[in-house]
């Protein structure tokens, strides 16, 4: 099977370049796999991708930044999208020729405005996929419209979570299409796990105020009055950094919490640690959790929507905790701090659970995916409507709701804080 991924710019960091990294080069075990970048601004990517993926751009920006094309706005790249401003009547051309001379059985789209073009322009022989790397809820009701009048000449919508196929389900009537939830993968770790014997928390992502690590360290600190011997470590890099600093600062914390930086890769700091932690208001997966649980570290994390749920049990390799309740937070990492044999059992059991994000279950998921909407396409009937995919039994309908919801208010939060 030859399979093309179109992505916004490779040579950048990210959760989707990540992902994207991590699944192309599982699947390039067998399969003939390209990865195709639209911008590029840099010498090499800041990931390296497998050896076996083909990586190029259709755009450099080292060289091409001021092509008379490049100035004037994209026509087909949705307007309501959010890097609408880095597309252009260029980016709209080389996209165009490029899925016109495409070579693949399969071309994959990791964000809605790219979606949207292989919607429209991929050849028919070609089956199209788009993936959903945020959430419906999050997108601006102008730019849901734009993708349900795109997305219907799509075969396969893949999300990360259950909720958010759910809601896509739900929402976006979409006939002939087929959606399902494919979660994120995560390497296979190269180091032994966590032994759950250090005295250590560690959270990572971006500093951004949407991860609440003010929340985290405020909370932390009720741990560091009852067991000072304790540290939390935060691995990132953001716009948040100073405020947080200061608020170490402010609690007298400057022996207990510690921002590290940024560290890649994590696995390495994962498994200093016995416990991670994640305070988000909205998530749409959870990579950082999952890498933490394939390192044998039980999670406390906020239950908010949408990932954390479907990846954390609770009680058995981890905790939820209610969105935005400090003491509540204090009180999970209280607990597994205190108890030794609990923070063990939940570790390893963290270990076996999160075994279904490693990339056999996952490729051999994405593979069944492709190889239906390919015999369908040949066929000439929609890719087979499977309405639940392996996550949906850890999922309800009251949750599905709530998260749509919640989401949608984050996004007015967010627009009126622009």
């Amino acid at each position: 099977m030859k399979i093309s991924f179109l992505i916004h710019n490779a040579y950048g960091i990210g959760g989707t370049i990540t992902t994207t990294f991590n699944l192309a080069g599982a699947l390039a075990e067998r399969h003939d796999v390209e990865i195709v970048s639209v911008l590029r601004h840099r010498e090499h990517p800041n990931l390296t991708p497998d050896p076996r993926v083909r990586l190029r751009a259709l755009v450099d920006l080292r060289k091409e930044a001021d092509h008379p094309l490049h100035g004037r706005p994209a026509k087909i790249f949705p307007a309501a999208e959010y890097r609408h401003h880095q597309y252009s009547e260029l980016t709209d051309q080389r996209i165009g020729e490029h899925l016109a001379a495409l070579d693949a059985d399969v071309v994959i789209g990791t964000r809605p405005g790219l979606n949207v073009h292989i919607a429209r322009q991929a050849p028919r022989h070609v089956v199209r996929v788009g993936q959903e790397h945020l959430t419906l809820g999050n997108h601006s009701p102008r730019l849901r419209t734009a993708l349900r009048r795109a997305y219907r000449h799509l075969d396969v919508i893949t999300t990360v979570t259950e909720a958010d196929a759910t809601a896509y389900r739900r929402t976006m009537r979409l006939p002939g299409v087929h959606v399902e939830a494919l979660p994120n993968s995560v390497p296979d770790p190269v180091l032994p796990p966590a032994d759950g014997a250090a005295k250590v928390v560690v959270a990572a992502g971006r500093l951004v105020r949407v991860k609440r690590y003010d929340l985290l360290i405020e909370a932390f600190a009720q741990v560091a009055a009852v067991h000072p011997d304790w540290q939390l470590r935060i691995y990132g890099k953001g716009e948040e950094e100073p405020a947080l600093r200061a608020l170490i600062e402010r609690l007298g914390l400057w022996n207990h919490v510690f921002l590290m930086g940024a560290a890649t890769p994590m696995e390495a700091e994962w498994v200093k640690a016995s416990i991670g932690a994640a305070a988000s208001n909205f998530e749409p997966f959870g990579m950082t959790i999952v890498e933490a649980m394939r390192c044998g570290l039980p999670v406390v994390s906020t239950d908010c929507p949408y990932g954390p749920g479907e990846i954390i049990q609770d009680g058995t390799d981890g905790r939820l905790v209610p969105v935005g309740d400090r003491d509540a937070l204090a009180a999970a990492l209280l607990h597994l701090v205190g108890d030794d044999a609990l923070r063990r059992g939940m570790g390893a059991a963290a270990l076996r659970n999160a075994h279904r994000f490693a990339p056999g279950p996952v490729v051999a998921q994405a593979e069944r995916i492709l190889d239906e909407a390919i015999a369908a396409r040949a066929a000439g009937r929609p890719a087979p409507d499977t309405t639940a995919g392996p996550l949906a039994g850890r999922v309800h309908a009251a949750r599905d709701t709530a998260h749509t919801a919640a989401a949608g208010a984050l996004r007015a939060l967010r627009k009126g804080r622009r």
